[in-house]
């Protein structure tokens, strides 16, 4: 398990429903190997909480056995059990669940992390961080949605105006508990984001059509981590 791709951040993580060919996926996954991307962030939605599915857990297998790079997984689905099981069986080495779908949040926190995986919660744009009064301490990461999950395709679907603000309220939020928490920025990244962020106030980026291109992916995706690499290191507010 590749469990290192996440000790050095900031963190590049291409979102691969919005980079790939999905006619050519390992195509695409072997060209962000050749950027030397840490990790894939994989995306299984179930077409109720999210108005798509285009990744299914079938690819998410094949991926296992063809790629050494970290499998970033978030869930976007009404029910996290049966995918949660499934992934845990597969082997990813990061799972994270959203929050406003979860009823039982601490338990399945607590099965990830005993399995020897990342665990972490997801949260749409308006869910307040109240919600992880309790159980943030468990979170290896919180992945924060800066747009609303499954509309990236539409084009008036821009990063919420509160995003800043609310990056900077988590970011206090886990140091002054003293954890160790990742944040996982989600939605339409840009190299801004990651110059506001990426020197220690958030360690994970999911890059997607913003600001990778499709029709030069390694070469794009190599930039971007280079990129990355130059902004850590540096004090962050």
């Amino acid at each position: 398990m590749n469990l290192q791709a996440f000790a050095k951040t900031p963190a590049i993580s291409p979102s691969l429903i919005s980079v790939c060919d999905p006619l050519r996926v390992l195509d695409s996954v072997r060209a962000l190997e050749g950027a030397s991307v840490p990790m894939l962030h994989l995306d299984l939605l179930d077409g109720y909480f999210s108005p798509c599915m285009p990744l299914g857990l079938d690819t998410v297998r094949a991926l296992r056995g063809a790629t050494a790079l970290a499998l970033d997984c978030h869930i976007m689905a009404v029910r996290n059990e049966f995918f949660i099981r499934e992934l845990l069986c597969i082997g990813v080495e990061q799972i994270v669940f959203h929050i406003e779908t979860e009823p039982h949040v601490d338990y399945w926190l607590n099965e990830i992390r005993a399995a020897g995986v990342r665990a972490g919660v997801a949260l749409k744009p308006a869910t307040p961080l109240c919600s992880l009064d309790y159980v943030l301490e468990k979170c290896d990461v919180v992945e924060l949605m800066l747009i609303n999950p499954g509309y990236a395709g539409s084009k008036n679907e821009a990063q919420v105006a509160y995003a800043d603000r609310k990056v900077r309220d988590l970011r206090a939020r886990i140091d002054a508990c003293g954890l160790p928490t990742q944040i996982e920025l989600d939605g339409r990244i840009s190299r801004q984001n990651i110059q506001a962020y990426g020197h220690g106030a958030a360690q994970i980026f999911v890059a997607g059509s913003t600001c990778l291109d499709k029709n030069d992916l390694q070469a794009s995706a190599k930039l971007l981590v280079h990129y990355a690499n130059e902004q850590g290191g540096k004090p962050h507010d």
